[in-house]
């Protein structure tokens, strides 16, 4: 696919954020973005030239924030919207091997519609969640850097990324990825037999440890994984805040991220 022929979709509704800096990422390598609210992929009430369909695009990525407030659960309201319009739709979008990118808020969207783990490659959005973003372990809002150690280069969104650790930051308030009690070790396996887990939190050493370098708890130290496919990847982290290192005048950290996407839809 020519770089200048891939379209990438921003998907948003009330109280998402960051999604600007989301489409300055993927239109500073040279493709085309496009934020879209959820509404002008199902609504009759979007005017003709404003509605949209899913397939009008090669990749998606639902940004950071707060989407409807957070209320019930972070990214519950989002995900059951989506579910109850678009999931016939998404599932054959991620068949296809588009690639699906959520961050932070769009991780937490991803979890609950049952995208991740997606642990079944034949029907990809599984009919309940197998795991949650709970609250952070020290109960309160936690922005901070973080550093992630790579650990699946199988994932499409990593696969040429030539450091052992990159520094991007966070900022959420519940990013604590928990699975259920009675399945954590079941899904710990299958997570490591397919090469899913994508990043975990580390020291300066590059250590698995605890807060402030885990800033919430994860599971595992958990930062962000991606379905059985390496095509839908979700991360806590936001890669789009350091997209650039203005300190060093160069490409920040985040970079990788949105580069290796690219690279893969080049091939497609």
């Amino acid at each position: 696919m020519d770089l200048e022929d891939i379209r990438v979709a921003i998907v948003i509704i009330e109280g998402t954020n960051c999604e600007e800096e989301t489409a300055l990422a993927f239109k500073k390598l040279g493709v085309q973005a496009e934020i879209v609210h959820l509404k002008q992929f199902y609504s009759d009430m979007i005017k003709f030239e404003d509605q949209r369909s899913l397939f009008d695009y090669n990749c998606l990525v639902f940004p950071g924030g707060f989407s409807a407030g957070d209320y019930v659960r972070a990214g519950a309201i989002f995900s059951a919207r989506v579910k109850s319009v678009l999931r016939k739709d998404l599932e054959e979008f991620i068949k296809f091997g588009y690639p699906i990118l959520g961050i932070c808020n769009g991780f937490q969207i991803l979890a609950e519609l049952g995208a991740l783990p997606g642990f079944d490659e034949d029907k990809p959005i599984a009919d309940k969640p197998e795991m949650c973003l709970a609250i952070n372990d020290s109960g309160r809002f936690e922005c901070r850097p973080t550093l992630l150690k790579v650990e699946s280069r199988k994932c499409i969104f990593t696969r040429e990324i030539d450091k052992e650790i990159l520094q991007i930051p966070v900022a959420h308030a519940e990013g604590k990825v928990v699975f259920p009690k009675e399945r954590e070790n079941e899904i710990l396996e299958k997570l490591k037999e397919n090469e899913q887990i994508v990043f975990r939190y580390v020291d300066d050493k590059g250590n698995y440890v605890g807060y402030p370098w885990n800033p919430n708890g994860s599971f595992y130290n958990i930062a962000g994984i991606c379905n059985v496919t390496h095509t839908v990847f979700g991360l806590m982290p936001h890669p789009e805040r350091v997209f650039f290192d203005y300190r060093k005048r160069s490409f920040g950290d985040g970079y990788y991220i949105f580069r290796n996407l690219i690279s893969y839809l080049e091939k497609l």
